[in-house]
Formats: structure tokens, sequence, C-alpha cells
């Protein structure tokens, strides 16, 4: 029996997202931990509405939030056999295999929702999730409604959810092109037109920090968003994740080519249970659990064990 863990990425916040974590001793320490890289407090932070709007809070906060997760999860008994992370989410999922150290690997994050920031800001953009139809349908929208605008692909999510990303008025076709198709659009709430051609600009500072920082053979296999392929090879990790800014989030890919590996248990750790919802969608009797707070991770450490002992 196997577990893989999915650490979720921008758009699974919510107000008070931290708070949880400070109720158990593992996930407190991991707060605190990122609140002193950070220079602000991760908990206080996440209480607020209007700080959570913005791409240089919520980012870090959500990967403390995940890392929280994830040593909740751990000292209540849970074996990491692989893990991977939606978009920021894949930073977290270094950090809890070892690859990364803890504070370099927030820092680069921090660096990265900056530059991030900055680019949304000088390249103003949205994304939108279209549900119910096929990926080629999909890709067939982005080509008709991005014709003289930025549009893109920016998440493979499942086989009937596919993310773009792009410029506001770009979006604005999409979603009703995708509407006259039969398919349902949802803006998400980020701040801009991540993983497409307008973060760009913030490449250069995002492989900058990358490069600054060592990488080391993971304790677990990870399946990174560029080719959504497991692996431990530290190189392979450091190549993948400095194109992962503006390349696709093969999320679907990644899901399943975990269940491949022998994944039978999937945890989302981390706020919301978003990830959750698209693997159930994806893999086929396995079993999917979200962990938000200290008594959901105990909960599900205990299933796994009374799964583990009666197999």
């Amino acid at each position: 029996m196997k577990v893989g863990v999915l650490f979720p990425g921008q758009g699974s916040q919510f107000v008070g997202m931290a708070d949880p974590w400070l109720e158990h001793p593992a996930g407190r320490e991991v707060l605190e931990r990122a609140s002193a890289v950070l220079g602000w407090d991760v908990a206080e932070r996440s209480r607020d509405p209007e700080a959570l709007r913005h791409t240089e809070v919520v980012q870090p906060a959500i990967f403390a939030c995940d890392l929280a997760a994830f040593a909740v999860l751990s000292s209540e008994g849970v074996e990491t056999h692989a893990a991977a992370g939606h978009s920021l989410g894949e930073y977290a999922a270094l950090v809890a295999a070892g690859a990364v150290d803890l504070e370099p690997g927030l820092a680069t994050l921090a660096a990265r929702a900056e530059a991030m920031g900055h680019a949304a800001r000088a390249n103003p953009g949205a994304m939108t999730a279209v549900v119910g139809l096929s990926r080629e349908e999909v890709l067939e929208v982005c080509e008709i409604a991005g014709r003289g605008d930025t549009l893109a692909v920016a998440n493979e999510n499942g086989p009937r959810q596919t993310v773009l990303s792009g410029s506001v008025t770009a979006i604005e076709r999409a979603e009703e092109l995708a509407r006259s198709r039969g398919g349902r659009a949802m803006r998400l709430r980020v701040a801009g037109a991540f993983h497409s051609p307008l973060m760009e600009p913030a490449l250069g500072p995002v492989r900058e920090a990358i490069s600054r920082v060592d990488f080391r053979e993971p304790r677990f296999h990870l399946v990174p968003n560029v080719n959504g392929k497991p692996t431990s090879h530290p190189v392979a990790l450091r190549d993948l994740l400095s194109r992962h800014l503006v390349s696709p989030v093969r999320w679907d890919s990644s899901v399943k080519a975990m269940a491949e590996h022998g994944v039978t248990w999937f945890v989302e750790a981390g706020p919301g249970d978003v990830l959750a919802k698209l693997a159930r969608r994806t893999i086929e009797g396995g079993n999917i659990r979200a962990v938000g707070n200290p008594e959901q991770a105990k909960a599900v450490a205990d299933e796994i064990r009374r799964a583990s002992d009666g197999a």
C-alpha cells in the first residue's frame, strides 16, 4: 500500500486557513519557521481577506499551510511514497520530500510570488476553468478565442476540466465560446494570467532564485508539473522547476502517474479539497482524502493504519 500526498496551490486559500495548524505542535512549528523567513506572521495575514488578494502573500501562506498539514500527517505516522504539488504546491512537495530545505525553498517561492505579482500588474490577465468539454474541444476554443491575443492552456486538471490563462479580453471570449459549446466556465480567484506567456517577465528572477538553491535526492518520488512523470533526480527537479512558470500544469497526467507508480491512497494536504475532487474524477477505486486540520489528519492516519494492518 502506497500513499501519495497532493499539495494545493493558489486558488485554494480561504480566510483563517492557517489557524487550525496552530493547535498542533508540528503544524505550529512549520508556521513559525515560515513566518521567521518571511518576516511576517503567516497565521495573522491569513486572517486578512484583503491580504489574501495579493500574490505576494497568498503563495507563501498556502506553502506554509501545505507543509504544516504534511508535518502533522507525518507526526501521526503517515508514510509518504510519492508527492505532487499543483503549481506553487510543487515547492511544498520539494520541501516535504527533503529535496529542498524549508528556508531556501520558501525564500525562492517568495521571490517567485513577488516576480509574478510584478508581472501580473505589468501584464494584466485572468484565468478560467472550462468544465464539461474535452481537452481537444478546449484547445479549439483556445485557438479561436486567442487569435491576435494572449491565451494558453495553463492547467490540464482532468479529462473534462482545463484551465485557460491569458489577457482579460481573450479569457472573456473563451468563456463565451465555451458556454456556447455546452461547457461551463468559472473564473479563478487569482491575480494574474499564471502559466501563460504573460508571466515571462517573471521568468528571469525566478530562475535566478532557483539557481541559488541546493537540490538533493528526495526521500520519495516527486511528479513535476511540467512533464507529469515521477522522478527523484535533483538535476531534473531543478530544470523542470525552472520551466514551471510558463508551462502548463499537467495535473491529470501527474495523478495518473502516481497511480501507475502504485499509489492507492491520495491525501490532499493543505487548504481546501480541490485536488481531492479532481483525483476522484481521474482515479477509479482509489482512496482519496483531504486534510485541512489536525483532526482530519489524525482520522486519515488512523484509516491508513487500519487498512495497512488489514492488508
